[in-house]
């Protein structure tokens, strides 16, 4: 019961679309997800840019995929994958609460967490005045004054959000005056907001306070000197961190920051996973570039399903012996070669069946066979290789060793 075509590693818009896509396909699919159903997005009050909806909320956007997603099939369980074993063709995920699962392919939309800082006070204080979303937490600083760190799309944009709470909001940036990091029609937003203030050269060296945020110790980069800012919250957005440290020792290639690196098909090193969402190397994090991540690697995977199967029919459960040829379009031999074997097989009353394998697009099946350069051939009987053929253009030759054969 545990077995499913499709299982989908995190719950934010790039895996519910993936749900949505394998799910329409026909695929049994899975979707584990720890935390709360729509991840970063589910905590994002007002939505504006995701086509067709105008404005609407997160958690409402969410909603409406899951439904969607559920309306189609798909399963849904709230767990946390712990380990994920990439050596049999099935894929084995195994969850903190002792369950497993096994998948044709695996879809991982783990996504991100908030970066920290460390700094004295910030994990002491957090919740009591330190936090890491404003949407979920602003109101709670109604008429107060909120520090908030970073100067990215992010921290612009949450720091205007949380100016409709808040009297004042500071904002500690490390650049010189009037340069931000995040794009100029927010920079523009902000600086034309009166709640919006600005302290440049800086960096926030602690979080003061023993109960809760009393204030924030500030550093000027240029002249060395410390300061004491009052506040009562204090906003951390200074990057994230994809959550793939489950994926150590599986196999999956990560950069040096914990991305993922994909192909245009979502595709990872490994086949039959694929990466999508926040936690893939890629340029625009949104919904709508999640979105489009999911529904990619839903519809890969689907395809990849297939062949999965159509290999199984073909050669690994074939009545007959088969000969698993592994060509390369732009090498002339490696074609001819083809030629001299369907000839082969046709005069001998065609006992055997021929599968050709392009080698430049079946690298995974090449390595699982220890071939390296085509043309190469494979002799199989019910999926047991019984041996390797000289790849001879002379018909003489590769008749004499297919007639070497005995199946009986």
């Amino acid at each position: 019961m545990n077995n499913y075509d499709i299982v989908i590693i995190g719950g934010g818009p790039a895996g519910l679309t993936a749900a949505i896509y394998g799910a329409r396909a026909r695929l049994k699919t899975l979707v584990i997800n720890k935390g709360v159903i729509g991840g970063m997005a589910e905590t994002t009050r007002e939505i504006v840019n995701y086509p067709g909806y105008g404005q609407t909320t997160g958690p409402k956007l969410m909603q409406d995929f899951k439904k969607h997603a559920e309306g189609f099939g798909a399963e849904f369980i709230k767990d946390e994958v712990m380990k994920i074993g990439f050596c049999q063709d099935e894929k084995l995920i195994k969850t903190k609460k002792g369950k497993e699962y096994t998948a044709k392919a695996v879809i991982l939309a783990c996504g991100c967490k908030p970066r920290l800082l460390n700094i004295p006070g910030e994990t002491k204080l957090r919740g009591s005045g330190v936090a890491y979303c404003a949407t979920c937490d602003a109101e709670f600083f109604e008429n107060e004054e909120v520090v908030v760190i970073g100067s990215g799309d992010q921290a612009i944009e949450e720091g205007m959000y949380i100016t409709k709470f808040a009297n004042k909001v500071t904002t500690i940036v490390l650049h010189d005056e009037g340069i931000l990091d995040c794009n100029k029609l927010s920079a523009e937003k902000a600086f034309d907001n009166k709640k919006m203030n600005f302290v440049w050269n800086s960096t926030v060296e602690e979080v003061l306070g023993k109960a809760n945020v009393e204030g924030v110790k500030i550093k000027n980069s240029k002249t060395g000197e410390s300061s004491e800012l009052a506040c009562q919250g204090v906003f951390f957005f200074v990057g994230m961190i994809p959550s793939t440290g489950f994926l150590q020792d599986s196999g999956v290639e990560v950069d040096q920051k914990g991305y993922i690196p994909v192909n245009e098909l979502m595709e990872t090193n490994i086949e039959g996973v694929y990466a999508v969402g926040d936690n893939r190397v890629k340029y625009l994090r949104q919904i709508v570039s999640a979105a489009g991540d999911g529904a990619t690697a839903a519809v890969a995977a689907e395809r990849y399903i297939e062949e999965v199967n159509d290999f199984r029919a073909k050669v690994l459960e074939s009545e007959k012996p088969v000969i698993l040829t592994f060509f390369n379009p732009t090498v002339e031999d490696s074609l001819a070669f083809i030629n001299v074997l369907e000839k082969v097989v046709s005069d001998n009353g065609s006992k055997y069946k021929i599968v050709k394998v392009d080698i430049s697009r079946k690298k995974t099946l090449a390595e699982k066979y220890c071939v390296k350069e085509a043309p190469c051939s494979i002799v199989l009987n019910k999926g047991i290789v019984i041996k390797q053929l000289d790849c001879s253009l002379n018909w003489e030759k590769v008749n004499a060793q297919l007639q070497d054969n005995r199946f009986d």
